[in-house]
C-alpha cells in the first residue's frame, strides 16, 4: 500500500496520490475474527494502469495486513514499477498498535526497501535502503512525529463506529501516519453513502472526503507537496468487513498533478 513509489517523470507525480491513498484508515478490536481479500483495480484518467492486492486478517487482537502492486500493459511501457508492503501488531483498547511495517517499490532503474519497527505506537528503529538523498528544503523529524502513529499498511482498516457502520462517524476521524520518514494527517470527513457492488461484496459504503495534512519530513519546496496539500478531490469509500467489526477501503479516488487516480475494488471477499 503505499508502499508503492513509483520514479518515473510521470509516475512521479503520483506518488503523494498513492501514500494519501494507500493511508486511509486505523485499526480497532473486532468482534471476531475475518480476513478480507480485496483486490483493486488501479486507473489513471480512466485508463488501465495496473492492480493491487490485499490481504487482511484481523482475529485474536492481532492484525496482518499484506499488500502488493504493479503495473500492467501499456503502462509498463512507460515504466516497469511495483511494489509490496506488509505490517503486523495489536489491537489495543480500540486502536491499532503496530510492531512492523516493510515495503519494498522497484521500478525500471531502481529498488528501494523501507523497514520499521514500532513499539507502543512509537517509533523504535527505521531502515531505508538506499537511504533518501538530503534536502536543504526537507521540514526535519522532531521525536514527538514518531510517537502516537500509525504506519501505512496498519493504517489500511478503519474501526467500525457503533450503531450505523455507513454513517457519518465511519469518516469522523484524522489519522496520523507515519511512513519512515514523512510524517502526515489523513483528515476525513462525511460526504454520504453509496451502494456498490463488487466479488464478494454488495451494500452500502460511506463516502469520505480526505485532507492530506504534512507534518514533518516532507520536502517544502517540493510542488508535489503543495499540490496535495491545496488537493480537495480525494475521497475514499469505505465499506464493512463483515465479523471483523471495521472498515475497509472499497474505492480510493486522488487527484494528481497528472489526472485522478483510482483504485476501484474488483474483489472485496471475507472468510471468517
Amino acid at each position: 500500500m503505499r508502499g508503492v513509489m513509483f520514479e518515473s517523470t510521470g509516475i512521479l507525480k503520483m506518488r503523494h496520490g498513492l501514500r494519501a491513498a494507500f493511508a486511509m484508515a486505523a485499526l480497532t478490536s473486532p468482534a471476531s475474527g475475518a480476513t478480507l481479500k480485496a483486490t483493486y483495480a488501479i486507473s489513471l484518467i480512466g485508463l488501465p494502469l495496473g492492480t493491487a492486492t490485499i490481504s487482511a486478517e484481523v482475529a485474536s487482537g492481532r492484525y496482518s495486513v499484506e499488500g502488493q502492486a504493479r503495473l500492467t500493459g501499456l503502462a509498463t511501457l512507460v515504466n516497469n514499477s511495483r511494489g509490496a508492503s506488509s505490517g503486523h501488531g495489536a489491537l489495543v483498547e480500540g486502536r491499532v498498535s503496530p510492531s512492523d511495517f516493510a515495503t519494498t517499490a522497484s521500478n525500471s532503474s531502481s529498488t528501494r526497501t523501507i523497514r520499521m519497527s514500532i513499539q507502543n505506537n512509537a517509533v523504535a528503529g527505521v531502515d531505508i535502503s538506499p537511504p533518501f538523498d538530503e534536502k536543504p528544503d526537507r521540514i526535519p523529524l522532531r521525536p514527538q512525529d514518531t510517537h502516537n502513529i500509525v504506519d501505512p499498511v496498519g493504517a489500511y482498516i478503519v474501526p467500525a463506529p457503533s450503531g450505523a457502520p455507513v454513517g457519518p462517524a465511519a469518516c469522523d476521524r484524522t489519522i496520523p501516519v507515519f511512513d519512515g520518514y514523512t510524517r502526515f494527517d489523513l483528515k476525513l470527513s462525511y460526504s454520504g453513502e453509496k451502494q456498490v457492488s463488487a466479488k464478494g461484496y454488495k451494500g452500502s459504503v460511506a463516502v469520505c472526503n480526505v485532507r492530506y495534512v504534512p507534518v514533518a519530513g516532507y520536502r517544502r519546496d517540493r510542488p508535489a507537496t503543495k499540490f496535495m496539500t491545496d488537493n480537495k478531490d480525494v475521497q475514499v469509500w469505505l465499506a464493512p468487513v463483515e465479523g471483523a467489526g471495521v472498515l475497509a477501503p472499497f474505492k480510493i479516488s486522488v487527484k494528481t498533478m497528472v489526472g485522478t487516480l483510482s483504485l476501484d475494488a474488483t474483489e472485496f471477499s471475507v472468510a471468517k
